[in-house]
């Protein structure tokens, strides 16, 4: 197998870009997508257009990660390791409709300054079914999201690659985030937005111990 701990180190620093990529860009972009975005995200089409760039970058990252680790994954089984990456892609595609759908929020709400608010009523009821049509892909999103850390947690707690402390930190944290933020959009109770930061708590160990030790030198083969 290839170096572990090179390999490990590499992958720390991916998760800690990634961690930061899932926090910077979506606080950047908040005031551009609430109920008032029609006469805010114009104003600020600088900063949206840098917050989607940074999403895509946090897809990018993801992908990496699968890739980085593939090596040392693959080792320890090929199924488990090409779902990862197989889910990588699809995280990479659901940004990138998300990422569609906030520009035409913004093309939207630039229209609408520059016909200086006329036809209100019309813009306004055109700016809530595109707003909606983001966040259900959003929300979306974000359950692919928790597939994605729940797959890369459980591959790190099954083949030992981390002491099984962190990793059973990182699958409560993930359970902690679908439960606070994306199924009460599907299933229709109140989110708790503070609970689905448990996951900065969790990635920062991961990152911490990969950084120090990197992965076991050498693994036991899993399933194939």
């Amino acid at each position: 197998m290839e170096n572990g701990v090179r390999i490990g180190r590499l992958t720390g620093i991916l998760v800690f870009v990634q961690l930061a990529l899932l926090i910077v860009p979506y606080v950047i972009l908040m005031p551009g997508v609430t109920t008032e975005y029609l006469t805010v995200a114009a104003g600020m089409s600088a900063t949206i257009k840098m917050a989607v760039f940074l999403l895509f970058g946090t897809a990018t990252v993801t992908l990496a990660i699968a890739i980085s680790a593939y090596p040392v994954f693959r080792s320890c089984s090929q199924r488990w390791t090409l779902w990862l990456v197989a889910i990588s892609v699809v995280w990479f595609v659901m940004q990138s409709l998300d990422n569609a759908n906030i520009l035409s929020m913004l093309a939207l709400s630039r229209r609408f300054a520059e016909n200086a608010g006329a036809n209100a009523d019309i813009y306004n009821l055109i700016a809530a079914q595109t707003r909606s049509t983001r966040m259900w892909v959003h929300y979306t999103e974000l359950l692919v999201f928790d597939v994605w850390f729940a797959l890369f947690y459980g591959i790190l707690l099954r083949f030992k690659l981390l002491p099984g402390w962190i990793s059973i930190v990182g699958l409560l944290a993930v359970a902690l985030h679908l439960v606070a933020i994306p199924l009460p959009m599907f299933i229709g109770y109140q989110a708790m937005p503070p609970l689905g930061a448990s996951l900065a708590v969790s990635h920062l160990l991961v990152c911490g111990w990969l950084l120090a030790k990197g992965f076991p030198e050498t693994q036991q083969i899993g399933d194939a």
